[in-house]
């Protein structure tokens, strides 16, 4: 096994809780009618700034909805949205977008350099494969709480990535994304999100 596996098998392994959010669905959909101006009643937002979050484990959502409220992640707008909730509030919405079906996107054309950095990364520079904590097909890893990202917009998945290389965002897991996205120039930003959206 080479060192760049070790590594994301380390990440994978070490400062994630097995503990998937439990709630209510049907609770949840009520509860999430004030985020369908942004994201959409189902979850498929009709803006590319604004994430999908159909279909999206409910892990990854209860994890950014508390750390919205704490002011871990900062975005003063989503802030002001989680401070009212309840842990079951937050559980419930995130349990009715996980049962959502996420709306995909098409690649508008090949992109190999996209393609090359999400499957095997980029030696040279120390990025490992996308593919270690996002899999093959952009599914992610509920138990770790490592986002699905197939569907996303390439817009979203591009201001991510330069949010957590330039530290504006900065509630990645033992820094993982900060550490990777720090590496990744722009142009390789740009191509593996065009790539990611695209997968199905």
């Amino acid at each position: 096994m080479g060192k760049y596996a070790l590594w994301v098998c380390f990440v994978l392994l070490s400062g994630h809780s097995l503990v998937y959010a439990q709630g209510d669905a049907a609770a949840g959909e009520e509860k999430s009618e004030s985020c369908a101006g942004c994201h959409g009643e189902d979850g498929n937002s009709n803006a590319p700034i604004f994430p999908k979050l159909a279909g999206q484990h409910a892990s990854y959502l209860a994890k950014q909805l508390h750390e919205f409220k704490k002011g871990k992640r900062a975005n003063p707008t989503m802030t002001a949205m989680a401070e009212p909730l309840s842990d079951a509030d937050i559980d419930d919405i995130s349990a009715y977008y996980a049962r959502q079906k996420v709306t995909l996107e098409k690649a508008e054309k090949p992109n190999p350099l996209g393609e090359k950095i999400y499957r095997t990364g980029n030696a040279s520079s120390a990025v490992p494969a996308c593919t270690g904590c996002h899999g093959p097909d952009g599914a992610g890893n509920p138990s770790a709480k490592f986002p699905a990202l197939r569907g996303q917009y390439a817009a979203y998945l591009e201001k991510t990535l330069s949010d957590f290389k330039s530290g504006e965002r900065a509630n990645d897991a033992n820094s993982i994304m900060r550490a990777i996205a720090a590496k990744l120039s722009s142009e390789e930003i740009a191509a593996v999100s065009g790539f990611t959206a695209g997968l199905q």
